[in-house]
């Protein structure tokens, strides 16, 4: 079935519910739209509104009824906060129209299932492009230092320089799970499809020749290009064409890895812990079904000296092994209003 096709089965599925937005869906509801079809319905259908000259509260309300006749459901009279305060609570997801690349969130922490519907509009008054992302992915975006990350842990370098925790993946992705010698097809940010993704063993074997390897350091956010550059380099080891990375968790989302560069003692988790049971958000018939425990984490130890950084370690792990491996630790909590500059490109190219 193409995605246009699947869009269209979605929202005549919530049209024909009855449901309204603050209707809380069963878990697994086929109404619940996964976040990549979320935005790509809202773009299509959203993208070219005109907002010119209306009042912020105005535009705000004006938005949201066209996201709810975009997605099929009914307009409410008014569009109260529910608990845990996502507006479109049966879909949890707040809109933010940004006419500019400041996105403010008042009164509340970032949830890291909870999606961000954020809205670019023009200098015309019209929207030129809509993206949906998760909280755990807006943690990622914080470079000012406001956002206090939720869970940390602590690095610890061991005896070995290569070391893997976990000697299996988790019985989730057994359906995922193909050939060892094979190489990815697609993209790094695609969705892991059925036989296409390599064992946790595989993973480790092919990352494992990258300790002792170089690369520059260089640039004003220095743990960002660092960051940048080592997933470049996972992309090529792992067999990609080519690489990419739209800032989700995971980092590389087709082999459900995530990578951490560590020069420093604290790992940041960001909003979501490693043993947490709780779902990815994944399209297709994967929804639902793998967990955050079950990602891979790639921990690379390194050191930096002279504009260069070198990898010294490698530790592999599953979420669910985690903190076996690395003692975990808490910072504070965040409850007041969170800004977070949107990176330049955010929203890709737009169209009028």
């Amino acid at each position: 079935m193409s995605a246009d096709k699947a869009g269209m089965d979605s929202v005549e599925a919530i049209r024909a519910s009855g449901l309204s937005i603050f209707d809380l869906l069963e878990k697994d509801s086929p109404l619940f739209v996964p976040t990549k079809e979320l935005e790509r319905i809202l773009d299509a259908g959203i993208r070219g509104f005109s907002t010119a000259g209306m009042p912020l509260r105005t535009r705000s309300k004006v938005v949201k009824s066209e996201v709810c006749r975009v997605l099929g459901y009914p307009i409410p009279k008014s569009f109260r906060k529910c608990k845990p305060h996502a507006r479109f609570h049966g879909q949890n997801f707040d809109t933010y129209v940004q006419a500019s690349d400041n996105l403010q969130i008042w009164n509340e922490e970032l949830k890291p299932r909870r999606r961000y519907v954020l809205i670019a509009v023009g200098e015309d008054g019209r929207v030129t492009k809509v993206k949906v992302v998760t909280g755990a992915m807006l943690a990622k975006l914080d470079t000012t230092g406001t956002l206090t990350q939720k869970y940390q842990a602590r690095f610890i370098t061991g005896e070995k320089t290569l070391e893997l925790v976990s000697s299996a993946d988790s019985a989730h992705l057994l359906p995922l799970i193909g050939s060892d010698g094979s190489f990815p097809t697609g993209k790094p940010t695609d969705d892991p499809e059925r036989g296409s993704v390599l064992t946790i063993q595989a993973v480790f074997g092919r990352l494992s020749s990258l300790v002792g390897s170089t690369f520059a350091s260089v640039g004003h956010h220095q743990e960002r290009n660092r960051g940048a550059e080592l997933h470049r380099m996972v992309c090529k080891s792992l067999g990609y064409q080519s690489y990419a990375d739209d800032g989700q968790f995971p980092d590389v989302r087709n082999q459900l890895l995530e990578v951490k560069l560590q020069t420093s003692p604290t790992i940041d988790l960001g909003l979501v812990e490693p043993v947490s049971t709780e779902p990815l958000d994944l399209n297709g018939f994967v929804e639902g079904t793998v967990r955050h425990c079950d990602v891979r984490y790639a921990i690379f130890g390194a050191s930096a000296a002279d504009g260069r950084v070198t990898l010294t370690s490698l530790v592999l792990t599953t979420g669910a092994d985690f903190f076996k491996r690395f003692p975990r630790f808490e910072g504070k909590v965040l409850n007041k209003k969170i800004q977070i500059p949107l990176p330049r490109g955010f929203f890709g190219k737009t169209k009028g």
